[in-house]
């Protein structure tokens, strides 16, 4: 495919982290920059805590948003960190909005998933539970390669890029899967 269709491709970020300067939101731009050239956004998840009540008054208009870029993606990142074994919270609460706005924003969409943590296993367990998560959801989750990066404290430099170059041949494989599911 020439390069300047595939610039034509809407690419949708969500990190699991809100810090500006997580490694998981250094990983997910990372990501994006090997999977470019795309249209690429950032997912807002600052979002109201799912409440049945606030349901009942209308779905709010940042998870409306949310839910439309998720539809209009053509492919999806998500960057998760690992908080006590699992994703973050403010990562299951996005998707439990998202799955209370009619018309399956995830169905059929391909989803590349990643993490980042200080430990060993660079957030293998929060993979494992998020591949569990999106399950209900119906999208196309990449299996492999796994992107699992320890020591996130070191491992990217001062501009936010990945210093491991195995890492980044995984990532980027990673990237090239995932580019290759949206033709698919």
């Amino acid at each position: 495919m020439p390069e300047h269709e595939l610039a034509k491709h809407k690419l949708l970020g969500i990190c699991g982290a809100l810090r500006a300067d997580s490694s998981n939101r250094m990983l997910m731009r990372e990501a994006a920059r090997l999977f470019a050239p795309a249209d690429f956004t950032e997912a807002d998840l600052r979002l109201p805590l799912y409440d049945g009540d606030l349901e009942a008054e209308g779905i709010p208009e940042v998870v409306t948003r949310l839910a439309d870029q998720v539809r209009g993606a053509d492919a999806i990142i998500i960057s998760t960190p690992e908080y006590n074994k699992a994703p973050p919270g403010v990562l299951k609460n996005a998707l439990d909005w998202i799955s209370r706005v009619p018309g399956a924003a995830f169905a059929g969409k391909p989803v590349a998933i990643m993490s980042s943590a200080a430990g060993r296993a660079g957030g293998e367990r929060s993979q494992y539970v998020l591949r569990w998560m999106l399950t209900p959801f119906n999208a196309r989750v990449l299996t492999a390669p796994e992107i699992l990066i320890p020591g996130a404290n070191k491992a990217f430099d001062a501009a936010g890029k990945l210093h491991d170059e195995k890492s980044v041949e995984l990532l980027q494989k990673l990237m090239d899967a995932l580019r290759a599911e949206i033709r698919a």
